[in-house]
């Protein structure tokens, strides 16, 4: 019987990256566009995943890479069209997420109505922290993010102010895609997304709970 995977690493193994978009009204306004009646979604590919401290990579078709600070949350067991009261339950942890942008690739996407994929999708677009057990944060909607790019305050937000609530979005998304155990949702960013270039240093965390650290490169191809 083949060992029990670690959730402690599940960067390592989960299958899915589920983006949740404009789930904070500031960002949503700072970015000119109207506030969601349904989450938003979007997917990242697992090689997205960069653990703390390794390089975020650029990707070679922009020249405006932004950041956008994020909770994810973990879910600990298979989980299809699970209840909103029940939610909960599916849980097994929370990490710090940085969801990486191609805002000028993502720009033109808006225009010609394509999809974000080129935007969000590439190679070492999705940064996380180490992984939180649920235990250590008894109410997700009551947390403190922020982040620093080379020691200047860029983002800081309170997850009380997201639009829909973390039962409601794993339930809305298990109706739609049967998650697994080790992936992830990522559940919006507040306000303050901007640019960063090669060489930038990252550091960001939750308020008494976790912090991370990334410096951004250039890929060698």
């Amino acid at each position: 019987m083949a060992a029990p995977r670690p959730l402690s690493r599940f960067w390592e193994w989960g299958k899915n990256i589920v983006c949740v978009g404009r789930n904070y009204a500031d960002h949503a306004k700072e970015m000119q566009s109207a506030l969601p009646s349904e989450p938003l979604l979007f997917l990242k590919p697992s090689t997205a995943y960069v653990p703390d401290g390794s390089a975020i990579l650029m990707p070679p078709y922009s020249s405006n890479l932004h950041h956008e600070l994020e909770l994810g949350v973990v879910m600990g067991r298979r989980s299809r069209a699970v209840p909103e009261a029940a939610a909960m339950d599916y849980v097994a942890g929370y990490a710090l997420c940085l969801d990486m942008t191609a805002r000028d690739v993502q720009d033109e996407c808006k225009k010609k109505g394509l999809p974000w994929t080129l935007a969000k999708s590439f190679t070492a677009s999705c940064p996380v922290s180490a992984f939180v057990p649920k235990e250590r944060i008894p109410d997700p909607h009551n947390l403190k993010l922020w982040l620093r790019v080379n020691g200047e305050l860029r983002q800081e937000g309170e997850t009380a102010s997201m639009i829909f609530s973390i039962p409601y979005i794993i339930s809305y998304v298990s109706k739609i895609m049967t998650l697994e155990e080790g992936d992830i949702i990522l559940t919006g960013t507040p306000k303050g997304v901007g640019p960063v270039k090669e060489n930038d240093e990252i550091q960001a965390g939750i308020h008494g709970v976790v912090s991370m650290r990334f410096k951004v490169e250039k890929p060698e191809y």
